[in-house]
């Protein structure tokens, strides 16, 4: 099924559940809000198909799981499995890293967090309470005429206390606010806030322990600090402010899966037993670099990365318009496609259309006669070096189709 990886925005659906369920040597990396399931304004709200987490065992050892979010605490992916599998939901936990690579899970639940040390973890817990305190202060000065009781729920589902990436997810804000400028104004103070962490962190001797990971975003400026997308009349732009450990950012996650998976096959790490998404280099060129100088390309799997948030948004900078180039699946999609290319490999790079979902900061993919015209980006962006071979413009649903259809197939007959 390697023609798939020479395409650009297919439909053909029916060749990528070939791709998934005939491929012996597959290692799928997926993300999952939006993806697999629907995205929404509170993810407390959350839901997932029962049928998607049974299908997943069909694929152990060549299916991981890379997101921003997390396993674990009172917004982690797995409180949703909990609750959609009920007391068997042992087994079904989705294996791969969270908190944007850095802490591990299998199967069963057991769960670490490489690289990341207890001092690290210590400062991460008073995250929360400061946003919780200047988000409190904003609506207090911009919306006094709201109840105690609808300020709770407003800051209750906007206030992520992860363990390894607090985060401010503003999109229950930017309902109540209902003025574009304004939610701008929340904007920069929550700029503002990571910003007064991290200098907090540095007066600890934390210093590079942590940066701030906005989503969506326009891509990195020159510093490599990830650039905000402000809010205007037609969209709400950056709504998650995360607060993460250096080093976690997907793309360093997809190496230390890799290596998991070599690891599997061969009973050796090709970067060593205690690699984590920490040590990775920071340059995606550096990143293949070390794919090529480290893992033996007769055993490298066909990678297939799946994700939904990819951004393109002209700007115009001493008076050229240039494309500013972001989303928090782009890198580790643009990673897998790299290495594809580098070795030679038909990587395929599939992308989920959740613009049908609550946020509003998504474009749609334009159907025009039944061809996908361009992809989620800037329609005028055409120099991307990121190219969606397949793309489900219906959706977590349609996905999850083609992901069902393909674990049936691989149950009824094992890859190896």
């Amino acid at each position: 099924m390697s023609f798939l990886s020479q395409q650009r925005l297919s439909l053909d659906h029916a060749a990528f559940t070939d791709l998934l369920a005939d491929t012996d040597n597959l290692l799928v990396i997926q993300d999952l809000d939006g993806v697999c399931m629907g995205l929404v304004k509170d993810p407390l709200t959350r839901q997932m198909d029962p049928a998607y987490l049974e299908a997943v065992p069909a694929f152990e050892g060549h299916f991981y799981v890379l997101t921003n979010g997390e396993h674990v605490g009172q917004r982690g992916i797995n409180g949703i499995v909990e609750r959609t599998m009920g007391e068997a939901a042992k087994g079904f936990y989705l294996p791969g890293l969270a908190a944007g690579g850095v802490q591990w899970q299998d199967r069963y639940g057991e769960l670490t967090h490489p690289g990341v040390s207890v001092t690290e973890l210590d400062f991460l817990q008073s995250v929360p309470e400061k946003m919780t305190v200047a988000l409190r202060a904003f609506l207090e000065t911009h919306r006094p005429e709201m109840t105690a009781e609808q300020m709770q729920d407003c800051i209750q589902s906007s206030v992520l206390d992860n363990e390894a990436s607090p985060t401010a997810n503003l999109n229950t804000c930017y309902e109540v606010l209902q003025d574009g400028g304004l939610y701008q104004q929340l904007q920069q103070r929550m700029v503002a806030l990571v910003d007064e962490l991290l200098a907090s962190a540095n007066a600890q001797e934390l210093y590079g322990s942590f940066f701030v990971h906005y989503a969506p975003n326009l891509g990195r400026d020159g510093s490599g600090k990830e650039v905000v997308w402000w809010a205007d009349d037609k969209t709400s732009g950056t709504t998650d402010f995360q607060f993460m450990l250096r080093g976690a950012i997907k793309e360093a996650g997809v190496l230390t899966l890799l290596n998991r998976y070599y690891f599997d096959k061969t009973g050796r790490y090709p970067l060593g037993v205690s690699f984590s998404a920490r040590e990775a280099p920071r340059t995606m060129a550096d990143m293949v670099a070390l794919v090529k100088q480290s893992f033996d390309p007769a055993l490298m799997p066909t990678m297939v990365g799946v994700g939904d948030t990819v951004t393109s948004q002209a700007v115009i900078e001493d008076g050229q318009k240039v494309f500013k180039r972001g989303g928090s699946d782009r890198n580790f999609l643009q990673l897998i496609q790299d290495i594809g290319q580098a070795l030679n490999q038909p990587n395929v790079i599939a992308y989920v259309d959740s613009s049908g979902g609550e946020l509003k900061n998504r474009r749609p993919l334009p159907i025009e006669l039944g061809v996908v015209a361009s992809g989620p980006g800037d329609p005028a962006d055409t120099h991307d070096p990121l190219t969606l071979n397949v793309v489900f413009p219906g959706g977590h649903e349609q996905y999850i189709g083609a992901f069902r259809a393909a674990a049936a197939r691989r149950k009824a007959s094992p890859a190896a």
